[in-house]
């Protein structure tokens, strides 16, 4: 009721008013006078940039845990929780990641980023796994190397890689740290050999990305030039289907793919674009004993307008009528093989 001053708190305590502060012109000075220039990152402790210099520092890898457990598996609740927590995040094909770790999954991929020493932060085993020499040799380097093994039960492995075909093992790895569209041009002179790039137009499948590094590893390519948008990259997936040829072929992102090519052309390079309506048969393929530049595009919709006008040439793989497309993955191997051949002449 109105006017009620029985009512709890009907009534304000004597001094309980707030006035004016007193003398408030300067109490916001220091706040307004700033805490000069930011930092740079490898100066800030909590950064990740820090962290990292202070690992290599203390001559600890990077990506690697300052201090591991021992080469003996674990197993019981540790391991359920740690798979857990290294696949919260998984993508949708072959294997988890995130934004902090990838999951590689399967023998052969496992056994060649142990071997090009990429950083690992754990090691998954499959209980009760038939062991075999990818299996051995898995187990003999992460000991060695004192990385952390942890032995689950198959479903949790399943879920961890989403259920693709892990064979029993598995890895957790940073994610993939791609390479400069100049650091390609570096890797074709350091090797002596002419340039050989393969750049994808609008490849989105990850599973197709697999497949060129497979075949740029097989034909002796320098590197793969992919777009930093609209774009598959190094996923859990890629490296499944690359067999470990992802921890040999380095994979580099343009923010622009068509000032790429013409980065690449002012370098010397000649840039030939693989589409289904090209002028010139794969047999002819033109520039092949010259630095090279190779675009594959979509399996769908092919070359892009404004790539197709940056290529010198346009060439395309005869096909029987039934079938209307290659994937990039296949095109892509039988364009380099075309290239090596020529070369060999």
């Amino acid at each position: 009721m109105a006017g009620n001053s029985q009512r709890r708190g009907a009534t304000r305590k004597p001094g309980s008013k707030k006035g004016a502060r007193v003398g408030s012109g300067g109490q916001g000075r220091q706040a307004l006078e700033g805490r000069g220039p930011t930092p740079k990152a490898v100066e800030r402790p909590y950064h990740p940039a820090a962290k990292r210099k202070a690992a290599v520092e203390r001559g600890v890898q990077p990506g690697r845990p300052a201090t591991v457990a021992g080469g003996r598996p674990t197993s019981g609740r540790a391991a359920s929780s740690a798979s857990r927590s290294a696949g919260g995040n998984r993508g949708r094909s072959g294997g988890g990641g995130s934004s902090t770790h990838e999951i590689v999954s399967g023998r052969n991929s496992v056994v060649e980023a142990l071997r090009a020493q990429i950083p690992v932060s754990t090691v998954y085993i499959a209980s009760r796994l038939e062991a075999d020499d990818r299996t051995r040799e898995i187990l003999q380097i992460a000991s060695g190397r004192g990385y952390p093994l942890l032995e689950v039960t198959k479903p949790e492995l399943d879920r961890l890689t989403d259920g693709s075909v892990h064979q029993g093992v598995a890895i957790q790895v940073p994610p993939y740290e791609y390479a400069d569209t100049e650091d390609l041009l570096d890797i074709a002179e350091l090797s002596g050999r002419t340039p050989l790039i393969v750049a994808l137009d609008g490849v989105t499948d990850p599973r197709n990305l697999g497949a060129v590094l497979r075949s740029a590893g097989a034909f002796g390519a320098h590197g793969v030039l992919v777009p930093e948008r609209r774009a598959a990259g190094v996923t859990a997936a890629a490296w499944k289907v690359s067999a470990g040829a992802a921890a040999h072929v380095r994979v580099a992102r343009a923010t622009n793919l068509v000032r790429a090519l013409d980065l690449y052309r002012q370098a010397g390079c000649f840039v030939v674009g693989l589409d289904g309506g090209g002028d010139v048969p794969i047999g002819d393929l033109p520039f092949a004993t010259d630095p090279l530049v190779l675009v594959v595009g979509s399996e769908g919709k092919g070359l892009s307008r404004l790539v197709r006008e940056h290529c010198d040439a346009i060439t395309s793989i005869p096909i029987s009528a039934p079938v209307e497309s290659l994937n990039a993955g296949v095109a892509a191997g039988i364009a380099l093989y075309e290239v090596v051949r020529q070369r060999s002449l």
